[in-house]
């Protein structure tokens, strides 16, 4: 990794493209665009390496590797693993770049790769839960956690040696029925999920030593004055006006979570104690904000809408937002990381 400005970059899925955009001064600056990467909608950054591992759909689906230029920003392919049972919907990076944790919606299963050298490797373990919709491993390596919409519930696992999948006991920990957990943010002692039909943010107390998860509490993460509905597989929200939670990442004292309903993002307080408080402070932002993402120091947010072309920069001001910026990106923006 060299010296330079820091990058953000942007997957919009529906150009099949990534956008890398320098940021200084407060500004965003596309440096260039990297196309061919047909419906990529999630991708890892290895910033040690300047790597870059994007899912990609197709027949067969797959996971590019791509070489970042910082200066140029631009990604070159190196190397691609095949996956027959279906495109990936999250992935992430586990022990400095030495594993992969794969999940993909629409087949149902979750994986877990070595890499050596930036070669990502093939499975080592797999396992099914159906509408899988994302995973992290703890901050430590030594376990993974993996979100089952359809099945409201997180699989906990421990990651062996050699990165496979080990069950913890119990396997699994129940979420409210109905409510479709979806995203994830993994701490030492908490772990909190937003869910996509109710669109609250689930706080579950992890005992750093088991990895194991409890579920202490819920916070709502919609604005009230949208009047939404609760949501059910299946439905149209847009429709029916129902809650449709999306993305959640943390910026202090607060978690920002995104709901694409009303287009809004909403923070939601965090105590000293890792406790939630509903939210009373939303930013109408992008259409349809699938994904976001909040800089290194927790200064500053940058949005996508699934049914724009821009993403919106903010300096993030406690339970606040301000817009500074908004620079064209692509179709489909859904997937946004600062590197």
């Amino acid at each position: 990794m060299t010296d330079t400005a820091p990058l953000v970059l942007v997957a919009n899925a529906g150009d099949g493209s990534i956008s890398t955009f320098r940021f200084t001064a407060d500004r965003l600056e596309r440096l260039s665009v990297t196309e061919g990467l047909t419906g990529c909608s999630t991708f890892a950054v290895d910033a040690e390496r300047d790597l870059v591992y994007a899912g990609v759909k197709g027949d067969p689906a797959g996971i590019v590797t791509l070489k970042l230029d910082r200066a140029a920003g631009t990604l070159t392919p190196v190397s691609r693993l095949d996956l027959v049972g279906g495109g990936m919907n999250y992935i992430a990076l586990a022990r400095g770049g030495a594993g992969l944790l794969g999940i993909s919606y629409g087949g149902g299963y979750g994986i877990s790769c070595p890499i050596a050298d930036g070669v990502l490797g093939e499975p080592v373990s797999r396992v099914s839960f159906p509408n899988l919709h994302s995973v992290l491993p703890s901050r430590d390596g030594r376990f993974a956690y993996l979100v089952s919409l359809g099945a409201d519930l997180v699989a906990q696992y421990a990651l062996a040696d050699d990165l496979t999948l080990v069950p913890l006991d119990p396997p699994t920990v129940a979420a409210p029925a109905g409510s479709g957990p979806r995203h994830l943010v993994v701490e030492d002692d908490h772990v909190y999920v937003m869910t996509e039909f109710s669109a609250e943010v689930l706080h579950y107390r992890r005992d750093a030593a088991s990895g194991t998860l409890t579920l202490a509490e819920a916070a709502t993460a919609s604005d009230p004055a949208a009047e939404l509905g609760r949501s059910e597989f299946g439905a149209d929200p847009l429709a029916n006006h129902y809650a449709w939670g999306a993305d959640l990442h943390r910026a202090g004292d607060v978690l920002w979570a995104s709901e694409r309903t009303a287009n809004t993002l909403a923070a939601v307080p965090v105590a000293s104690d890792g406790s939630l408080s509903d939210a009373t402070s939303f930013t109408v932002t992008e259409q349809q904000p699938r994904g976001f993402a909040v800089s290194a120091d927790g200064r500053f947010l940058v949005a996508a809408g699934e049914k724009s072309t821009t993403v919106s920069l903010y300096a993030i001001d406690g339970e606040r937002l301000e817009l500074l910026q908004q620079a064209e990106t692509g179709g489909g923006a859904n997937w946004v990381r600062f590197v």
